[in-house]
C-alpha cells in the first residue's frame, strides 16, 4: 500500500518543521549575555530567557563599592546583559521567520521578501 502523494508531502514538512524547530530552540538555548557594569568590575551572564546564569565579581570589588553602589553596578550590568540576550533572541526569531517566509515563498511562489515584512 502506498501513501498518497498529499499525506507523504503534509508528512515530510511535518518533519522539516519539527527540525527547523529543533534548530530554533538549540539556538536560543545558546544564547549568552555578558555586558559589564559601568565600572566593568562586575560581569553577569544571562540566558535568552534573562535568566541570570553566571556572576562574576572582581577581585575587590565587594570593598570598593557601597552595599547600595555594589548593588547598582550588579543591576545595571544584568540590564544591559538582558537586553543584549533579548537582541540575540530577536535576531534568531527574524532569521527564523526570514527563512520560513523564503521556504513557503520558494513553495508556492510568492515573493519572500513581502511575506517577511507582512510576518514582523
Amino acid at each position: 500500500m502506498s501513501i498518497h502523494p498529499d499525506v507523504q508531502a503534509a508528512l515530510d514538512a511535518a518533519r522539516e518543521l519539527r527540525h527547523r524547530i529543533a534548530d530554533m530552540r538549540e539556538r536560543i538555548d545558546d544564547v549568552r549575555a555578558r555586558r559589564p557594569s559601568p565600572s566593568g568590575t562586575v560581569i553577569p551572564e544571562v540566558d535568552a530567557m534573562g535568566r541570570l546564569t553566571s556572576l562574576y565579581l572582581a577581585p575587590g570589588t565587594a570593598g570598593r563599592f557601597t552595599s547600595e553602589e555594589l548593588a547598582a553596578e550588579i543591576m545595571a550590568a544584568i540590564r544591559e546583559s538582558t537586553r543584549d540576550a533579548a537582541r540575540q533572541y530577536q535576531a534568531i526569531m527574524e532569521t527564523v521567520i526570514t527563512e520560513n517566509s523564503a521556504a513557503d515563498g520558494a513553495a508556492d511562489g510568492r515573493e519572500s521578501a513581502g511575506i517577511a515584512e507582512a510576518v514582523r
